[in-house]
């Protein structure tokens, strides 16, 4: 793939030949997943996160980081937890992510793509810093209009045509991964006037549409038109990209508010322990998959958070 931006904004790429990008595509591959002395094609699981503040808990822990850019966008390549991963910042919104997420499939081939950060909450009994691991992810600003309200539609990839399924499924060995490690994750606490409270983690429904939603009314629209757990900005975009190129993806969100007209003052109080609690579960999913790409046994990262059963 041609940098554009080395062209200029008053020229076009051209398309390299097939040649050509294969010969990129493979070089590509080789800066990731094979530093020397490693295997070429080691497994690299891409992670993404919207805001620095949601990606920073994960570059904090990577070893041997090494930093690419693509199209203005930082990628850092490093190995977390004994798998080799690249991290990017994707920007707020669906077109954002879209794009984010095309260029570290096309630059790195990753095996799979996690992301992580905040969330609201939709679902009446989940409390800010909960977890939510999205089993299903649906765009709920997507559809037809009509004179009954949105009636919620799938597009047709341009990858084959076929139409886009509304609610796009996660990985089913991720969805069960990310739930076998919680049980051993320690979450940071949330501290109430009854005591400290400790995160629960569900898996359910995460709704993403380009709107900010701080509205209790929006809230319970979207609890009962599509049963979300949470609602977001940017985690269907992904799913989207993955699911039309037949790549295993997972959202994991922390809940920083209930998306509710509370929501600035909910986000300023939660924002960091959410965004750390959603981190700290992906390098446990990541630390599994390495483990298991080892052969080796799967254990626990520490003593921690009750787990709810599928909703």
């Amino acid at each position: 793939m041609m940098n554009r931006a080395s062209t200029g904004r008053g020229g076009g790429a051209v398309c390299p030949s097939a040649a050509a990008f294969s010969a990129l595509a493979v070089l590509a591959v080789s800066a990731v997943a094979a530093p020397p002395g490693e295997q070429q094609r080691e497994p690299v699981t891409g992670i993404l996160g919207a805001m620095g503040s949601e990606t920073a808990p994960i570059a904090k822990e990577l070893a041997d980081r090494q930093t690419r850019r693509l199209l203005g966008v930082t990628f850092i390549c490093g190995r977390l937890r004994g798998r080799r991963v690249v991290l990017a910042k994707t920007g707020v919104g669906k077109v954002n992510a879209a794009m984010v997420t095309t260029l570290l499939l096309d630059h790195f081939r990753p095996a799979e793509v996690v992301f992580t950060g905040i969330a609201g909450g939709v679902n009446p009994q989940l409390q800010p810093c909960d977890v939510v691991i999205g089993r299903k992810l649906v765009q709920h600003d997507l559809g037809n209009y009509t004179a009954n309200g949105l009636k919620a539609r799938g597009v047709r990839s341009p990858v084959d045509g076929s139409r886009n399924p509304v609610f796009l499924e996660s990985a089913k060995r991720l969805v069960e991964a990310a739930g076998q490690v919680a049980k051993g994750v320690s979450f940071d606490p949330i501290k109430t006037p009854e005591g400290q409270r400790r995160p629960q983690v569900t898996t359910g429904v995460i709704a993403t549409g380009d709107v900010f939603v701080a509205s209790g009314q929006k809230r319970a629209s979207l609890r009962k038109r599509l049963g979300a757990d949470a609602v977001e900005m940017e985690g269907a975009a992904v799913a989207q990209i993955c699911h039309q190129q037949r790549l295993p993806f997972l959202v994991i969100r922390g809940l920083s508010d209930k998306a509710d007209e509370n929501v600035h003052r909910d986000i300023r109080r939660f924002m960091q322990i959410a965004a750390g609690n959603a981190a700290k579960l992906t390098a446990a999913v990541v630390g599994r998959l390495a483990r298991r790409a080892g052969g080796a046994e799967a254990g626990g990262e520490g003593a921690g958070a009750k787990v709810r059963g599928e909703r």
